[in-house]
């Protein structure tokens, strides 16, 4: 098979906090911290490093969304302070919390998927 028509597993996998290279082990020990390595297949976590990304992803998404539904409701409604506040923030909380845990766990196995590493100068072979 290709490259590109496996790409489906590793972002079940991902998505499901499975470990990218066996999806049987658990990738989370608790809401957002990795794990040090799949207690099924003993790949080390080491090399994972989602970094800042789905911080991003999950902040410009969400916050797109709450912010037009924000600016919709005060044109058409123009509802009291409060009344934002009390109908804002926990949508902020629902866009924002589950997402993080779900786009860290596809980065990381996307990053296992595409042997992700940070960028060097020389090849390893040339050394």
């Amino acid at each position: 098979m290709s490259d590109n028509s496996m790409i489906g597993l590793p972002i079940k996998r991902g998505l499901m906090g499975r470990c990218p290279r066996c999806g049987e082990g658990k990738m989370f020990d608790g809401f957002l911290a990795l794990r040090p390595a799949c207690d099924k297949c003993g790949l080390d976590y080491g090399f994972a490093d989602a970094g800042d990304g789905p911080a991003v992803f999950v902040i410009l998404i969400g916050g797109a969304l709450v912010v037009m539904a924000a600016l919709i409701v005060e044109v058409v409604y123009q509802p009291p302070y409060w009344l934002h506040a009390a109908l804002w923030l926990p949508l902020i909380l629902l866009l924002t919390l589950p997402p993080l845990r779900l786009i860290k766990g596809l980065l990381i196995a996307l990053q296992f998927h595409h042997k992700a590493a940070p960028g060097q100068l020389t090849r390893k072979d040339d050394q």
